[in-house]
């Protein structure tokens, strides 16, 4: 685990470094062209109900595809289920933080009526973290912890991930 979780810090030190080379510019594409031209995507509320939908949606369809592959014996598969995840979801934060045209005040309600998914998730998370309980006598639930301890890491991560890179987006 601790490979793993220096692997992370290390992926995440590279993408900073080498992302201005990139040098993408989100006002050509297509999909910030078509969301600034709707309508209700000019108010807050409800680019924040779509970016809180989309999140929903990334995560049920992951959460499906990881149970679909419960069923298979293929190793580490789920490992590159959940890093495409987090690429499609941090694709979609930087499209709907390039696409929002206002005021910062209606970018940061925006950005927190969408990233709220996540920090519903990790307060249930957290609540069942508080409250488990052995499912019969002598069991031990260290292991159920744990996994509860990092989907509330994980939770928390994706929530202020997807507050910064909505509500701050860098500009040029």
């Amino acid at each position: 685990m601790s490979l793993l979780l220096i692997l992370g810090l290390i992926g995440v030190a590279l993408v900073l470094v080498f992302m201005p080379r990139l040098n993408i510019d989100p006002g050509k594409s297509k999909a910030i062209q078509r969301l600034q031209g709707y309508k209700w995507f000019h108010n807050h509320w409800y680019a924040g109900l779509f970016l809180f939908s989309m999140n929903a949606v990334l995560f049920t369809l992951t959460c499906l595809m990881l149970f679909a592959l419960m069923y298979f014996t293929i190793p580490f598969v789920h490992l590159l289920v959940m890093l495409a995840a987090v690429i499609l979801s941090i694709l979609l934060w930087l499209l709907l933080g390039g696409a929002w045209q206002g005021a910062k005040s209606g970018r940061i309600k925006m950005s927190g009526a969408g990233s709220s998914f996540y920090f519903l998730l990790t307060i249930v998370f957290s609540y069942w973290f508080f409250t488990i309980e052995p499912e019969y006598p002598g069991e031990d639930t260290f292991m159920r912890a744990v996994g509860l301890l990092f989907a509330i890491v994980v939770g928390l991560v994706a929530f202020i991930t997807c507050f910064v890179m909505t509500g701050f987006p860098r500009r040029k």
